[in-house]
């Protein structure tokens, strides 16, 4: 596997590449063959994006792992190499209790794995069910989660405990001045005025998948993932559609609830959007919140449209910008500033809120614990020969900022 490095570099020759045609093409020699050209460097960049993509997961998966058994080391006080081995241990009895339920383990494998067995009553049915969660499958989950929708990857995300309503501190101090006075003067009194948010968790549920006995049984199939990857796929893409549209009312209240208007397309705008838009909504935003991490959020086929922009040469706007090859690489830039693909922003459409800008930093997710796993072998699966598995998960999305100013979104024209 080539190195990211390498990877980099060779992404970087293509816009390179791309730049040099766009900008050394004279408007009046633009031509067909200039448009294939654009379209095959562009193919090849978007390739190379996704590749860094994956290996940077991959690396990202293993350093979670390496990070729990680490501080499995610190905590218990034993060398890695054991902790490795007790890791292992914990995750093959997990990966026994998915095949076989509470009734194949031992009172040893029991104490082994430490977070225990609950079982479940249900009304005429005895249902055995429980939930053993190794620390390697939750840390492997939470990277799951996070490659779903797009907003967690750019949210700031915390985890407690417990469950009850945390109330996040806010202040809007940024209408207030100092002021000059003569000497010998009282200073004027000016409180400052706090408020808070309040980040409230959900359940989140997997839905109920069955699995086959056959298929449980087979040892050379990895039930572990499985399971790990149905959970997060559901779980996340659940919680990606709250907390990018949710209400806020008996739900997470989502980042396109929360943000304020920047633009509105002009008539004639609902599947579009002009260069002078993005500008427009670019700086909606104050200067201070522009230089502190902002970013855009739009869905895939909204990007489409912004590849399609050109000036008034027909020549394209849109130009790959060149990756730093010690920094991290993922996608091109759009007028300088990252963007994130979220397929649970509106598509363009008639009064649709189809781009995003601003500080999704501000944007905080509140996980309480992690996964829980429960495990169903009664009458019901078992007379079609299958096994049950069910996940929850509660957490909370709110946009935290005392005001809207630091998040807008662009509108499409109704007409």
């Amino acid at each position: 596997m080539e190195s990211i490095q390498a990877l980099r570099e060779q992404r970087n020759t293509a816009a390179v590449e791309l730049q040099k045609l766009v900008k050394d093409t004279a408007a009046d020699k633009w031509g067909g063959d200039h448009d294939t050209k654009y379209a095959a460097l562009v193919s090849n960049i978007e390739k190379y994006d996704g590749h860094i993509a994956r290996v940077e997961k991959a690396i990202e998966m293993v350093g979670a792992t390496r990070d729990v058994i680490d501080g499995i080391a610190d905590y218990q006080g034993v060398s890695l190499s054991h902790a490795n081995a007790e890791e292992e241990k914990r995750v093959g009895i997990f990966t026994k209790f998915l095949k076989g339920g509470e009734k194949v383990l031992n009172a040893d494998e029991m104490k082994t794995i430490a977070l225990g067995i609950r079982n479940a009553q249900s009304v005429g049915t005895a249902s055995a069910g429980g939930y053993l969660v190794p620390t390697t499958t939750v840390a492997q989950l939470l990277v799951e989660l996070k490659a779903y929708g797009g907003m967690r990857s750019v949210a700031q995300i915390i985890q407690t405990a417990s469950g009850e309503t945390m109330n996040w501190p806010t202040l809007d101090d940024t209408t207030q001045t100092g002021e000059l006075i003569a000497e010998n003067t009282t200073a004027t009194t000016q409180d400052m005025t706090f408020g808070q948010v309040a980040l409230t968790p959900y359940k989140f549920s997997s839905k109920i998948f069955a699995i086959s006995y056959e298929l449980m049984q087979d040892s050379a199939v990895d039930v572990v993932g499985i399971v790990n990857s149905a959970a997060a796929a559901r779980i996340g893409r659940s919680q990606n559609s709250y907390f990018t549209t949710g209400t806020g009312s008996s739900q997470p209240r989502g980042a396109v609830t929360a943000a304020a208007s920047g633009k509105v397309g002009t008539t004639g705008q609902t599947t579009s959007v002009i260069y002078d838009d993005l500008v427009d909504l670019e700086h909606s935003i104050d200067p201070a919140y522009r230089a502190n991490g902002c970013s855009w959020m739009l869905n895939d086929s909204s990007l489409k449209v912004l590849k399609k922009l050109k000036d008034g040469q027909s020549r394209p706007l849109w130009l790959p910008g060149l990756s730093g090859l010690e920094g991290p690489v993922g996608q091109p830039t759009l007028m300088g500033y990252n963007y994130t693909i979220n397929q649970d922003v509106a598509s363009m459409a008639a009064n649709a809120k189809s781009i995003l800008f601003g500080t999704f930093g501000q944007y905080i997710i509140r996980d309480v614990m992690s996964m829980t796993m429960f495990r169903f072998d009664d009458s019901a699966y078992a007379k079609l020969g299958q096994v049950g598995f069910l996940a929850w998960m509660r957490s909370a999305g709110n946009y935290v900022a005392s005001s809207n100013s630091s998040l807008k979104y662009y509108a499409n024209s109704a007409t």
